[in-house]
């Protein structure tokens, strides 16, 4: 076995030690050997844990490996497309786009809609939201060839629509203030049944459309010169790519809120652990390493010995943010060098 090989293989151990981990975990505990026995159909729980471990912690772990694998592919989609260490998946404003349409749920119909409609008026608003930005941004990739603009542009459009977001904010009402916060702050708790399919329905083509662009990705990496000399449809690559990071950052931001930079710092950590920069080898493992980095946060957000859970979005901060400040001080060097 290769090198990269055995670090792919300690990858998958881990995340399969961290998916018992994390399955066990919680203010009821539910033995590890009892849990697999149920999986597998050799055991029936007491009806209490079954509902525990059915109805929020399965629900919840699976919700965590498709928001780290999504996450994590748009952001090594917008890093390589951008040529730029610090663009994530929200850098387009697709997140703000589908935080707007949230806000218009949660602030604009103050205590009107409750329950599972507000539910699914948020994921609803959040993905038009976010298909919205989309759009305009394909009709302007149609006229502008130029990506750097592109980024700039997308960059304006968050500015603005956070903008837009912070007035609502100002005008809202207690209470409506409150939901749109806690939505704001992330949650990979509140994804069950069917809303967990339609996630996985729509998360599930948008890696497989992000796995169809590799190849050409992998060329524009080196220039987009270099990529039309090998006969790579440069705007219909960008296309591809601005629409899988849509399906991907606009569905988790729509179910679980914004969490943030899992997109940015993920690819960079797979790029250190596997010494490898070509995409087809960097793809597999920041897929990996965004599940792994999930759950981490998901364990962390869970106090112990109480049932209180600490928002996914200041986990995930933690972690990246020193990240974050490695690749500016190393991309600093490198530029003074």
């Amino acid at each position: 076995m290769t090198s990269y090989s055995w670090k792919m293989a300690i990858l998958v151990c881990l995340l399969v030690l961290l998916l018992i981990l994390d399955v066990g975990s919680g203010s009821v505990n539910i033995p590890i050997g009892n849990i697999i026995r149920s999986v597998f159909g050799s055991l029936e729980l007491p009806f209490r844990e079954h509902i525990i471990l059915y109805d929020f912690r399965i629900p919840r772990i699976l919700t965590a490996l498709l928001a780290g694998a999504a996450l994590s592919v748009s952001g090594l989609q917008m890093q390589t497309i951008f040529r730029n260490p610090l663009a994530g998946p929200y850098v387009l404003g697709i997140s703000s786009g589908a935080s707007l349409g949230a806000a218009l749920v949660l602030i604009g119909s103050g205590a009107m809609a409750t329950g599972l409609l507000q539910h699914w008026g948020i994921v609803a608003a959040a993905w038009i939201g976010a298909g919205v930005v989309m759009l305009i941004l394909l009709v302007i990739t149609l006229r502008i060839q130029n990506i750097m603009t592109i980024l700039i542009l997308g960059i304006m459009f968050s500015s603005g629509l956070s903008a837009i977001i912070s007035i609502m904010q100002y005008f809202g009402n207690a209470v409506a203030l409150k939901s749109f916060v806690i939505w704001s702050l992330g949650s990979l708790g509140d994804v069950s049944g069917d809303a967990l399919i339609i996630m996985a329905l729509t998360v599930v083509p948008g890696l497989i459309l992000a796995l169809f662009t590799v190849k050409s990705l992998n060329a524009m990496s080196v220039g987009e010169s270099y990529a039309s000399s090998l006969g790579v449809n440069i705007l219909r690559v960008k296309i591809l790519v601005f629409i899988s990071t849509s399906i991907l950052a606009g569905t988790i931001t729509a179910f679980c809120g914004p969490i943030g930079f899992i997109g940015i710092a993920v690819p960079h950590i797979a790029r250190f652990y596997t010494g490898r920069s070509t995409l087809r080898s960097l793809m597999p493992a920041t897929m990996l390493m965004g599940m792994v980095l999930l759950l981490v946060a998901d364990i962390f957000s869970r106090i112990p010995g109480s049932d209180q859970i600490l928002p996914v979005n200041a986990i995930t901060s933690l972690i990246g943010i020193p990240v974050v400040i490695l690749v500016v001080i190393r991309s600093r060097k490198m530029l003074i060098n």
